[in-house]
């Protein structure tokens, strides 16, 4: 009987020390990163409103992304249109990751002491644009040049260029 009661006695003992150990348990977790290619926009082609006639009223020439003129007010377009081109830039990065678009508010182009406002710039895509599957993407751009009434002739030009911003969503 003395055995049992030790047996026992043991028993209890072993289950509260077993008790104790169980009170505290791990787990494990592992860190990673990953780091993707870095965002880069190259322009491939510069903004050119082409030949554009003015007159005794102001008025604006519109050029969308596409390239397509339109005018507004006491501006017309000859018949020998010039070089009429929307910017183009070149957007690199991780294939199918977005990114944001930000474009000026305005610039100024100037002939000699003569100065006209480009500005309400738009793009394609608008905002937010999505690299393709090989992590590349177009970008075109156009904007609203806005011409004074009797504007002087000349060939106008920014002193600098204008940024085209894009930065990962």
């Amino acid at each position: 009987m003395k055995n049992i009661s030790k047996i026992i006695a043991l028993a209890i003992a072993a289950v509260g020390f077993s008790a104790q150990v169980n009170a505290q348990a791990t787990a494990t977790a592992s860190a990673s990163a990953t780091i993707v290619t870095p965002i880069s926009i190259t322009k491939t082609i510069d903004l050119d409103f082409g030949n554009v006639a003015a007159s005794g009223a102001a008025g604006t020439v519109v050029i969308s992304p596409a390239g397509v003129r339109s005018t507004t007010g006491g501006v017309t377009l000859p018949a020998t249109a010039g070089t009429v081109t929307s910017a183009s830039f070149d957007v690199a990065g991780t294939a199918n990751y977005t990114y944001a678009i930000t474009l000026p508010a305005s610039v100024t182009i100037a002939s000699g002491a003569n100065n006209m406002t480009v500005n309400a710039f738009t793009s394609t895509p608008s905002a937010t644009g999505l690299l393709s599957g090989t992590g590349a993407q177009t970008v075109t751009v156009g904007a609203t040049l806005n011409v004074g009434a009797s504007q002087a002739a000349g060939v106008y030009t920014s002193g600098t260029p204008f940024d085209v911003t894009v930065n990962y969503n």
